[in-house]
């Protein structure tokens, strides 16, 4: 993360500007009108729902961010700029789609979707042969290794079908009296696992009181389980030491958005409430709460099975079914 920064605002203006060419104010992908969200090394502009599965092709094909709310490099800010936006990127990646194809629209199942989206961008379907990238393998033992190669990628696709119901951001803003783990300090980072997703912070130098401020994103299955945060001490010559740990239970939050609906028409209130009791790591109890049509929850944690140590974080909300 140490590496993100704000992109120059003359840049996020050339950004936005971009956005709202005619092309790019609808999903590259199911034409839903006004894509926030972006795939930054692909270029193209995407729905919040086609957002959660392209997040679940990984990285390493599609890099997810908010045009709205995340922070660009510059370098993310001219890839989308060089590509162009959607019609650009949607003559090459859609450059050999059958006249008879069906493409996802907006109230497409997620399993359409899903499958329109790991066939254009991950198994690279419709793009032109020349073109295409096959994983590991080089552009000439493509086609004579296409067995081996198709089963690395189903077995990638058994994972990903499963249905994202939303996407959980999670602010770590900070801990306090966190537990000694070097001489007199530690070097700590957070990690937040959940199911097979696991996302960190940045490491702070000899910090026992450390700031991160630092957004990490999530997409929430929908057979879903606590939200598991652990505290590491970074140590370059050892394996690095737990510093504690506690689960966030995500069922007060999803479940209040649901009884509420949309919280885009909702006016500023609390919706619901995850009580502090002896078998959670809360601090004190944490309200859901409805803020500028957006679902969040504040918590403070206190770390388990270690000496001492809490940590403050704000969590995010954003269902995809609205």
């Amino acid at each position: 993360m140490s590496g993100r920064h704000d992109g120059a605002p003359a840049k996020m203006a050339k950004l936005k500007e971009l956005l709202h060419r005619s092309e790019n104010r609808i999903c590259a992908d199911c034409s839903a009108p006004d894509p926030k969200w972006a795939s930054a090394n692909i270029g193209v502009f995407i729905c919040l729902k086609c957002s959660g599965v392209h997040r679940s092709l990984g990285a390493h094909i599609s890099k997810v961010l908010s045009v709205t709310l995340d922070q660009w490099s510059d370098n993310e800010i001219d890839n989308m700029i060089e590509v162009g936006g959607n019609s650009h990127a949607n003559a090459i990646y859609e450059a050999f789609l059958p006249e008879s194809y069906s493409k996802p629209h907006p109230d497409s199942t997620q399993e359409e979707r899903e499958n329109f989206i790991r066939s254009k961008y991950e198994l690279q379907e419709f793009l032109e042969p020349s073109l295409r990238i096959v994983s590991h393998q080089s552009s000439e033992s493509g086609k004579h290794a296409e067995s081996g190669s198709h089963h690395s990628v189903s077995s990638k696709s058994d994972v990903g079908m499963v249905e994202f119901i939303g996407i959980l951001n999670v602010k770590v803003k900070g801990g306090t009296n966190l537990a000694i783990r070097d001489m007199s300090s530690s070097d700590p980072y957070v990690v937040l696992t959940l199911g097979q997703q696991k996302v960190q912070t940045s490491v702070i130098k000899a910090n026992l009181n450390p700031v991160w401020n630092e957004d990490l994103k999530l997409s929430v299955p929908q057979e879903y389980v606590p939200l598991k945060l652990q505290v590491f001490d970074h140590d370059m010559l050892s394996k690095d030491d737990l510093m504690g740990e506690a689960e966030i239970d995500l069922q007060p939050m999803i479940n209040a958005t649901a009884a509420f609906g949309d919280p885009e028409l909702l006016g500023d209130m609390q919706i619901g409430r995850w009580l502090k009791s002896g078998d959670n790591a809360l601090v004190r109890d944490s309200v859901v709460v409805v803020a500028g049509g957006r679902v969040r929850q504040e918590l403070s944690l206190r770390l388990q099975f270690t000496e001492s140590g809490e940590v403050e974080l704000e969590m995010e909300w954003i269902p995809l079914n609205m």
